[in-house]
C-alpha cells in the first residue's frame, strides 16, 4: 500500500483528484464539472487535472462516478448532471494516454469500499456503506469484496419504491425539503440550538431510514452499517428513533450482532477510488495463492 496511486472522484459539481500514498492523500487538485461542457472537453480537463499533480510513479488510477459503470471496458454510461456523458470510453481514453491502470466504479461503491480498507470496515467481513446527501446511495462488501453487480448498480435501493415515492425520497436531503421546504443544514443547525420541530422531523427520518435499513438487512443481513454523507451528521438526533424503529425487524440476532456507525474518514471519496487498484491488486495475489497451491 505504499505505492502512490491516483484516486479521482468526478461529482456532479466538482471534480477532485488526489495521490494516495500508504493511508494518505499527499497532493490533490479540484475543478468545477462543467456540465454543459462536450465529452472531449471534460476528458481534457481531466487529463490537465492529472498532468497538473506533477510526475509521480503511479500504480493506477481509480475513479468513482455518479452513474452506471461497465467496470470491464471502464465504459461511463449517463453520469448525473453531465448532459454529454451518455457512453464514455473514460478507462481506454485514460490508459491509451498514461499507460497505467485505470479502474472504474459508482461513487457508492467507492464510499463502501474506501471505508473497507482505510476506516471502520476493516474488520468486517461484510458491510454496506450508506451515503446521505442530496441523494442515498448504498456500496456492498461480500466477503471482504466489493460487490456491484452488472454496470456497477448493485445497491441502488434509493430507487426502491418507499410509502408515496422512493426510499431516496425519504433518507435523503430529498426527505428535509420535499417534507418540510428546508434543508437538511438548517434543520441539523436548528436541532442543535433544542428546537422542538428541527428534533420533531429528525425523529421521523430516523424511522424512515430505520425502514431502508430493514431491507438492507433483509437482503444482505450485513455485520455493519456505515452511515456518511452531509445528513448522517445528524445522526445522534435520529439515533434513538432508528434503534427504537429497528425493533420491529424479526431476527432478533442479527439485530444484536449489527453496527451501525457514522463514517467520516477523510477524502474518502479519494481513498475509495485508490482503494480500486489496491483492491484489484489484492484480488490477484489470492488468485496466484489459489492457482499455485
Amino acid at each position: 500500500m505504499d505505492n502512490k496511486i491516483l484516486g479521482v472522484d468526478i461529482g456532479a459539481t466538482k471534480i477532485h483528484l488526489g495521490v494516495v500514498e500508504g493511508n494518505k492523500v499527499i497532493q490533490e487538485v479540484q475543478f468545477p464539472t462543467l456540465p454543459d461542457a462536450s465529452k472531449e472537453d471534460i476528458i481534457h480537463n481531466l487529463i490537465n487535472g492529472i498532468e497538473s499533480l506533477g510526475d509521480h510513479d503511479l500504480q493506477g488510477i481509480g475513479i468513482g462516478v455518479p452513474g452506471l459503470v461497465d467496470e470491464k471496458k471502464g465504459i461511463v454510461f449517463d453520469l448525473l448532471n453531465i448532459s454529454s456523458w451518455k457512453r464514455v470510453e473514460l478507462k481506454k481514453h485514460l490508459e491509451d494516454h498514461f499507460k497505467i491502470q485505470v479502474m472504474i466504479t459508482n461513487d457508492a461503491n467507492v464510499f463502501a469500499l474506501g471505508e473497507k480498507i482505510f476506516g471502520k470496515g476493516k474488520d468486517y467481513r461484510s458491510m454496506v456503506g450508506i451515503t446521505m446527501g442530496t441523494g442515498f446511495g448504498t456500496g456492498i462488501i461480500a466477503n471482504n469484496k466489493l460487490y456491484s453487480g452488472n454496470l456497477s448498480g448493485a445497491g441502488e435501493l434509493g430507487s426502491i419504491p418507499y410509502l408515496d415515492k422512493t426510499i431516496e425520497d425519504y433518507c435523503s436531503g430529498k426527505f428535509f425539503r420535499e417534507q418540510y421546504n428546508l434543508s437538511g443544514t438548517t434543520v441539523f443547525k436548528n436541532a442543535e440550538k433544542g428546537d422542538p420541530e428541527a428534533l420533531k422531523i429528525l425523529d421521523e427520518f430516523g424511522v424512515h431510514l430505520a425502514n431502508a435499513i430493514k431491507t438492507i438487512l433483509y437482503i444482505l443481513s450485513p455485520e455493519a452499517i456505515f452511515l456518511g454523507g452531509s445528513v448522517s451528521r445528524s445522526f445522534k438526533y435520529f439515533e434513538a428513533s432508528l434503534y427504537n424503529s429497528l425493533e420491529s425487524f424479526p431476527f432478533k440476532k442479527i439485530l444484536e450482532m449489527l453496527v451501525i456507525q457514522t463514517a467520516y474518514t477523510n477524502n474518502i471519496s479519494i481513498l475509495g477510488a485508490a482503494a480500486l487498484i489496491i483492491s484489484e491488486a489484492e484480488n490477484k495475489k489470492d488468485s496466484n495463492k489459489s492457482l499455485s497451491s
